[in-house]
């Protein structure tokens, strides 16, 4: 058995891992490489576990629109730290995730990852990456969206990407469209769409504002109604001033197109994940009591 410097060296382009990791895994499979390789994924597999709990919420989003320009598949894959966000390997990762996902059309993300690439599924692909780059990896979600007429997809940087579907017009109002939706970050298409629970507790909290202002009963009810409108305007799509022209909402912008929005989706790198806010002086304070108060061998 002899462990040359240039299998260590193909082992090592082949997982990423570490040479003396590399080493000895070839000392153990007797310098099979493709044995060695496979101990190293397994391996890998290991540590990905490990890291599963540390909270990923950096990342990019990635889009993958189709050669017919109708349909667009779009992902979110999340990682611990901005560094690791801007990495060749972890963008090419994302990306794949986001191209599978419009080549298979997906029904659920556990049916994403499962989606084989080679000799490897997403999954292990995910896990394998864990393991060379050494931070939590995970593939949040992912939306495939079509479109009857045309279809407008945009990213803002990697950490915000929307795609929207518009029936007449034309594809440069599409695009507009979707950039409108990354800078004005609508919650629903149009008031119909809102659930009724939102409307009703948005109703409330505006009753008790207008309560606390001492009006009378009767212009409660007005200005309650006034607000109302404005408040569900900030949150639909159809309702928001168009952000290249203020003056026209979406709605009214729509309708001197001749066109209609059928869908919409929109997003934005670690939204609704709780970050853990480090204190990186405490952090580093009580690793210098641990190494000073450790006793010596």
């Amino acid at each position: 058995m002899n462990v040359t410097a240039d299998i260590v060296r193909q082992l090592r382009e082949r997982t990423g891992a570490g040479m003396m990791e590399c080493k000895k895994a070839l000392v153990e499979s007797g310098a099979d490489l493709e044995a060695a390789a496979e101990l190293m994924r397994k391996r890998g597999l290991a540590k990905a576990d490990k890291k599963a709990a540390r909270v990923a919420a950096e990342g990019v989003i990635a889009v993958e629109p189709a050669a017919d320009g109708r349909t667009a598949a779009m992902v979110e894959v999340n990682c611990e730290t901005d560094f690791v966000a801007r990495e060749q390997d972890f963008r090419a990762f994302a990306q794949t995730v986001a191209r599978e996902a419009l080549r298979s059309r997906p029904a659920s993300l556990e049916a994403l990852l499962e989606i084989r690439v080679g000799a490897e599924s997403l999954e292990e692909r995910r896990r394998a990456l864990v393991a060379k780059i050494g931070e939590n990896i995970s593939v949040r979600r992912f939306t495939v969206l079509a479109s009857a007429g045309h279809l407008g997809a945009y990213t803002h940087g990697s950490r915000i990407g929307t795609l929207v579907a518009l029936k007449g017009g034309t594809a440069e109002l599409a695009h507009e469209l979707a950039l409108h939706v990354a800078a004005s970050n609508p919650r629903y298409l149009s008031v119909r769409e809102v659930p009724p629970a939102v409307l009703e507790k948005e109703r409330e909290i505006l009753i008790e504002q207008a309560r606390g202002e001492g009006k009378p009963p009767e212009i409660v009810v007005k200005m309650v109604e006034g607000r109302l409108r404005k408040s569900l305007g900030e949150i639909t799509l159809l309702g928001q001033p168009f952000v290249k022209d203020p003056d026209v909402t979406v709605e009214k912008l729509l309708k001197g197109a001749g066109a209609e929005v059928s869908a919409f989706e929109r997003f934005e790198v670690g939204a609704g994940i709780e970050k853990k806010q480090e204190n990186f002086v405490a952090e580093v304070m009580a690793q210098v009591k641990g190494a000073t108060t450790a006793p010596r061998s």
